[in-house]
């Protein structure tokens, strides 16, 4: 799948999309908010920098896989593209599958590009001051990293959905922001009301209403454990993690089923 022609024209196209000058971009804003981010805290710089860093991170690859598959699919169908590129002799979906490997391997590829400057930078932010609880930049490290990627792989599937289709290519940006944050906040939400009771009134009702969510959408918010790097610990480690990824990945599957499904019964005019 990964010589695939749908494949390879994908990542072609995103390389004339000026892929590149957006990591590039995304790489200065990630060094720019670490550095300034640093200076703000005197007792704990690196810890500081390397929560920024993720937050960033976390924030501005979504974006970029959502520009990508606008380019990739939403573009494949407002030009009409699909008029030669579905009129081989091959399946609609290993167009589909096709982009999304390609999406997929632009986002996971910046995302390791985005994790190594981030430690060199935390690393070299650490020089300057010993914190009595050091960050760990070894495979804790790599955990954090690893989780974040659960979470970009599962939004760039439910941008193809949406590509597929939505009849604009505003509607996957707009989509798939919205999932991202209803998915990254329900949960916190739900504490804070089980906690906190007097936040609003009647907070018992508004909290089963929010929590069946999760009965719904992926707990996105789970799979943020920066605190395993920011204080060497897997303890910080959710409960159930392993059913926590599997499910992750369960609702990749079932995204992508239902987005080729939607493309076979799709009419082309």
């Amino acid at each position: 799948m990964l010589y695939s022609p749908d494949f390879i024209a994908g990542i072609r196209l995103a390389l004339r999309a000026r892929y590149l000058w957006l990591a590039g971009c995304s790489l200065l804003v990630l060094a720019l908010a670490v550095l300034l981010a640093a200076q703000f805290s005197a007792r704990q710089p690196a810890t500081v920098a390397l929560d920024i860093g993720l937050s960033v991170m976390r924030l501005l690859l979504p974006l970029v896989l959502v520009l990508m598959t606008q380019e990739l699919l939403s573009r494949e169908f407002d030009r009409r593209y699909f008029l030669n590129s579905v009129t081989y002799p091959r399946p609609r979906h290993s167009l589909l599958l096709g982009r999304f490997l390609a999406v997929g391997a632009l986002t996971l590829g910046m995302l390791l590009a985005m994790a190594l400057v981030l430690a060199l930078l935390v690393w070299f932010v650490s020089q300057d001051y010993a914190q009595s609880t050091p960050v760990a930049l070894d495979q804790h490290y790599l955990v954090s990293v690893g989780f974040v990627g659960v979470d970009l792989l599962l939004l760039a599937a439910l941008a193809c959905l949406l590509a597929v289709v939505s009849s604009t290519a505003s509607f996957v940006l707009i989509g798939t922001f919205g999932f991202m944050l209803v998915s990254r906040s329900f949960a916190a939400i739900v504490t804070l009301l089980t906690r906190n009771t007097f936040v609003v009134d009647d907070a018992e009702s508004y909290r089963a209403g929010v929590g069946l969510l999760g009965y719904l959408l992926p707990d996105l918010g789970a799979l943020d454990v920066r605190s395993v790097t920011l204080y060497g610990s897997m303890d910080f480690l959710p409960a159930g993690w392993p059913w926590l990824l599997l499910s992750g990945m369960g609702y990749v599957g079932a995204l992508l089923s239902l987005a080729v499904w939607s493309l076979q019964r799709k009419r082309f005019s």
